[in-house]
């Protein structure tokens, strides 16, 4: 279903969107960032938070790691705008080295993970959880850049057709 290259654009494709809508957001004051702007997470802060603790999820579930703990629920509070702004290109970084890394065998295998969500242990195909990791990360980058819009920020175009080709190669 998925391959190597597809990781890849799509971990270029992340660290794109998160420049541009990082960038947008730093323009806007705290109190900007703050306001509820009726997201399923509510603030722009939030969402961010939100979206940075999945995609440390995922990694940690890729790599077979320790995650960073907490839960949907506690996610929206667990980074502050200076946390975010510091460590978002860490894990854009670290998901990239992943991206570059990975094989088309490891794509093909299975994760399991005990989801506190569910209440269960999960059993899932690799390449599902990987597409999944890339369209959550897309979806609250959307919710984002909506607004950030609102808001009188501009963050980039968001069509992957259009990335630019300076975007990180990760080669």
């Amino acid at each position: 279903m998925i391959t190597p290259d597809y990781c890849r654009t799509m971990a270029r494709y992340n660290a794109w969107q998160n420049q541009s809508i990082y960038q947008a957001a730093a323009g806007l004051s705290e109190a900007e960032r703050e306001a509820d702007r009726g997201a399923f997470f509510g603030s722009i802060r939030a969402t961010l938070s939100h979206l940075h603790w999945g995609d440390l999820i995922w990694m940690a579930r890729f790599e077979g790691v320790e995650g960073p703990g907490g839960s949907i629920a506690t996610s929206p509070a667990m980074y502050d705008w200076a946390t975010l702004w510091t460590e978002r290109p860490k894990l854009d970084a670290r998901i990239a080295g992943w991206a570059w890394m990975v094989s088309a065998e490891e794509l093909t295998g299975e994760i399991r993970w005990h989801s506190f969500a569910m209440g269960r242990e999960i059993a899932k195909p690799a390449e599902i959880c990987v597409v999944h990791m890339f369209n959550h990360q897309a979806h609250h980058r959307g919710q984002v850049h909506a607004m950030l819009t609102a808001a009188g920020a501009r963050p980039d175009d968001t069509d992957l057709p259009f990335m630019p080709d300076d975007a990180p190669e990760w080669r």
